[in-house]
């Protein structure tokens, strides 16, 4: 089970050591982190409090996704992209 209320995709960058990631159901929600793990790890405290934030402002929050996926993507998958 994917313990995050919204699907994540996790990008290689250049940089070997670092990733990035970003939400496509959280509208401004992105983020970096220095491996896969570490990438959800930031994700998911990072959703509650972009969340927290959307609410604060009074601006509308999608609704969570009862089955979230987790998308990596780096030079050998980037067209297809692997799903977790």
């Amino acid at each position: 089970m994917i313990n995050l209320p919204y699907s994540l995709v996790i990008e290689a960058t250049a940089e070997p050591d670092y990733f990035g990631f970003y939400s496509p159901e959280l509208e401004g929600f992105s983020g970096i982190g220095h491996s896969v793990e570490d990438c959800i790890y930031q994700a998911r405290w990072g959703m509650e409090e972009h969340v927290a934030l959307l609410k604060e402002q009074g601006l509308s929050v999608p609704p969570a996704n009862p089955s979230p996926r987790i998308t990596i993507q780096n030079e050998e998958c980037a067209t297809h992209g692997a799903v977790m």
